[in-house]
């Protein structure tokens, strides 16, 4: 399933952030049913969403890196690498199949992430509802993904001091705790027209 066409919907790189905050207009037009053709605005192109997946990308490479490093045996390093690179990629799509379908962009070029694109052609959208509960349920299955590296790396330390493992662990956590979060809040989620709706960012709305 391709994105609806919309003459109407100019394709930006970098579109303002949606107001999608409760009460906003924007909100309130969209209503319970989610919205229409002609309220689709601000779609994102190929680039504004590969940017969105920058730093979630390198967060995967950077812990299979780690991993390579401070596994003992080289069957076991890059059987561990290979398995949390595929986890990372498992993840990604874990949220397509369980989580994009609850949302009312399902499906649209407005997903910041692209995920919604790509998910629609996987499930079929459930209505935009449940979007919150499926967030709460299913997120938690790829938070290990932040710290299988930091508590392997730190095993590797204990065993044997390297620079190069705590470089790696480094720019891994720099990028994981400090760029990842910074690009989703600031450039993705700040574009998200569902935010008002998600558990991460709703409540800076002043939402749910």
């Amino acid at each position: 399933m391709s994105p609806p066409d919309n003459p109407s919907c100019p394709m930006a790189d970098d579109p303002p952030p949606a107001d999608a905050c409760a009460g906003s207009p924007v909100a309130q037009a969209e209503g319970a049913t989610g919205p229409s053709a002609g309220q689709l605005k601000g779609e994102l192109t190929l680039r504004a969403e590969l940017i969105a997946n920058i730093p979630y990308a390198a967060m995967t490479l950077l812990g299979s890196a780690v991993l390579l490093v401070c596994v003992g045996g080289v069957f076991w390093r890059w059987l561990s690498a290979g398995l949390y690179l595929a986890y990372g990629l498992a993840g990604a799509f874990w949220v397509m199949l369980f989580i994009c379908p609850y949302c009312r962009f399902h499906g649209t070029r407005q997903c910041p992430c692209g995920y919604g694109r790509i998910a629609a052609r996987l499930r079929p959208s459930k209505n935009g509802d449940g979007f919150a509960r499926q967030f709460r349920r299913h997120i938690p299955v790829i938070v290990p993904i932040w710290f299988i590296p930091l508590i392997a790396g730190g095993i590797g330390l204990l065993a044997g001091f390297s620079w190069v493992l705590v470089g790696l662990m480094l720019v891994f956590a720099v990028d994981s705790f400090v760029v990842l979060p910074l690009v989703s809040t600031r450039y993705s989620c700040a574009r998200c027209p569902q935010k008002s709706e998600c558990p991460w960012t709703g409540r800076r709305c002043g939402g749910g």
